[in-house]
């Protein structure tokens, strides 16, 4: 009897915590979303782009801020201040007057790369500067990045924050659905000789032919068709730049496109063995799921082990 009371105390603090956390989340992102509007209201640049932007920089950041921080967006110094003699915050017009882009935000003359105000007031103008349209978003973001994924992340973030009209697209899914059989272990690193010496830069996920393929996260899709390794895979980034690779598919779900947004637990495809030839080489190995995960610090882009991922995702 002590022992179910116990239990039943500990569930119960699992799920007030649990619920706390999240009221927590919802208010920080209702704060966010309130800050992003109001330089939206003055800028006319739409809210989910600068969301987007702030999103993409919280993802690159190296996390030791405080926890209080919303803006993540850190403009360089030689952008901010330009040629100004003395770099540190000062006189929007004297920036200006050196080159620098730095403006004030919130009404105290001052242009200050640490206000987060000045900091979403100063990228709004610098995208103003290019016009309002998707198109001129798309310019002035390689224009200030010079780095093509970072503009399709972006644009693709904003993309979903307008979509569902929140900043939070948190929910997971495991790629099989329940009721189906299947097997996995770890293979991420296992040595692979098709097409040359390689790791496996993932996790098989072994079912019989034609089992349901599910996204494990909301995302975009980036990639779809054949690979001579991969066989029909399809390549979806959520929005932590984390991309997530499902390949040897049997096929794809209907009406899939390049650009189109994909919520966690959407069938995407099938289970199938395809891959290791030209396009429709099948039954070089038995029926599998290949998932893959890699991750962007707005420089490259790696392989990670997506184990322990999987895992957390099955026991939910």
């Amino acid at each position: 009897m002590i022992q179910k009371c116990l239990g039943l105390i500990l569930t119960t603090f699992f799920l007030l915590t649990t619920i706390a956390h999240a009221e927590e989340n919802v208010d920080i992102d209702q704060e966010k979303i309130t800050l992003y509007k109001q330089i939206e209201a003055l800028t006319f640049i739409p809210w989910y782009y600068l969301a987007a932007i702030n999103r993409y920089e919280t993802n690159i950041s190296d996390n030791k801020t405080p926890e209080d921080q919303r803006i993540f967006i850190s403009i360089p110094e030689e952008k901010w201040y330009g040629l100004t003699p003395e770099q540190k915050p000062a006189d929007e017009k004297i920036v200006a007057l050196f080159g620098g882009i730095g403006k004030d935000g919130n009404g105290d003359n001052i242009a200050d790369p640490t206000n987060e105000y000045d900091i979403l007031y100063t990228m709004a103008m610098y995208l103003q500067q290019y016009g309002h349209t998707k198109q001129d978003i798309r310019t002035a973001l390689w224009n200030y990045y010079h780095r093509e994924l970072t503009v399709l992340s972006i644009m693709n973030y904003a993309n979903m924050f307008d979509t569902y009209q929140k900043i939070s697209l948190d929910e997971t899914a495991f790629p099989i659905p329940k009721g189906y059989n299947y097997s996995y272990r770890n293979t991420w690193g296992d040595a692979r000789g098709f097409g040359g010496r390689r790791i496996h830069e993932g996790t098989d996920i072994f079912a019989g032919y034609g089992t349901p393929v599910r996204a494990s996260t909301y995302g975009v899709i980036e990639l779809k068709g054949w690979n001579r390794f991969g066989g029909w895979r399809i390549g979806i980034r959520d929005i932590y730049n984390r991309y997530h690779y499902y390949a040897h598919l049997n096929g794809f779900a209907d009406g899939l496109e390049i650009g189109d947004i994909v919520e966690a637990g959407q069938t995407i495809g099938s289970v199938g063995s395809s891959g290791y030839g030209p396009p429709g080489t099948s039954g070089k190995f038995p029926p599998h799921l290949h998932y893959g995960l890699y991750k962007d610090d707005g420089k490259s882009e790696w392989s990670f082990d997506p184990y322990p991922h999987l895992k957390r995702w099955e026991r939910k």
